[in-house]
């Protein structure tokens, strides 16, 4: 019960800071709208489904662009344990790319794709590859040696130890890499929306701005820590579950 008071006590306190500043009109309603105009507007948004709208079309381009990035640190961190030599390939390429801002790379490919939704793929594959890759492949690497020479006398294949051994022991790791790689497809996209679309919710952010509803820049921003939370939550419940299943 602490537990729980804890963690919601700072919530309250900033919802309660927020209708005493907006009560005493020490900003304007402009900059700071009290907060029941934004419920009233988040009530009007949520009926005509523009709110419902916006969430989905992100979400769709999260989910995307996070499962191929998925794809792509599985066959990476593969092949760098099956065939060692390659990853002198290709691995400075990576070590460049893992230092470059993804959203930096937005008029390039603005320029190379315009503004379809193959850019912003592009970003969120870029913003959640890394921690999954890096994480999956240590974990591939730091596998007990001990567990290995049993597959060796059992006389399993390379592949064999890798899904029998190598994964499992490395499960740990590859879940927090997708729990992290999920935040940063997250923050990655909201970025692309407000430079190259007209939808989501990182437009609807910058279109709120123009507009200058203060209200509608609010439920975009809490709507975003909400599905941040909740994707979250459920990386963290799956994580739990795996693992307890393991032991």
């Amino acid at each position: 019960m602490k537990g729980k008071i804890r963690l919601v006590l700072p919530f309250v306190l900033v919802f309660l800071l927020w209708a005493w500043a907006s009560a005493e009109g020490i900003w304007s309603s402009y900059i700071l709208p009290s907060p029941g105009r934004v419920w009233d507007t988040f009530l009007h948004m949520v009926r005509n489904e523009e709110l419902v709208r916006h969430i989905l079309i992100s979400l769709r381009r999260i989910l995307t662009g996070f499962f191929w990035a998925f794809l792509a640190s599985c066959l990476l961190a593969s092949l760098n344990l099956l065939f060692p030599r390659l990853r002198d390939c290709y691995g400075g390429l990576l070590e460049v790319f893992r230092h470059v801002p993804p959203l930096s790379l937005i008029p390039l490919l603005i320029l190379w794709f315009g503004i379809g939704e193959l850019p912003k793929t592009i970003i969120i594959v870029l913003a959640s590859f890394f921690p999954m890759y890096l994480n999956m492949d240590d974990g591939f690497r730091r596998c007990d040696r001990k567990l290995l020479e049993v597959g060796q006398m059992l006389g399993f294949s390379p592949w064999k130890a890798l899904w029998k051994i190598r994964l499992p022991a490395a499960l740990p790791g590859i879940l927090t890499g997708l729990r992290v790689g999920m935040g940063y497809s997250l923050r990655a996209i909201i970025g692309a929306e407000m430079i190259a679309a007209d939808s989501g919710l990182g437009y609807l952010i910058l279109d709120a701005q123009a507009m200058s509803r203060s209200d509608k820049v609010f439920i975009g921003i809490l709507t975003i820590g909400a599905l941040g939370l909740l994707l979250d939550g459920i990386f963290a419940a799956v994580e739990r579950r795996l693992l307890g299943w393991m032991h």
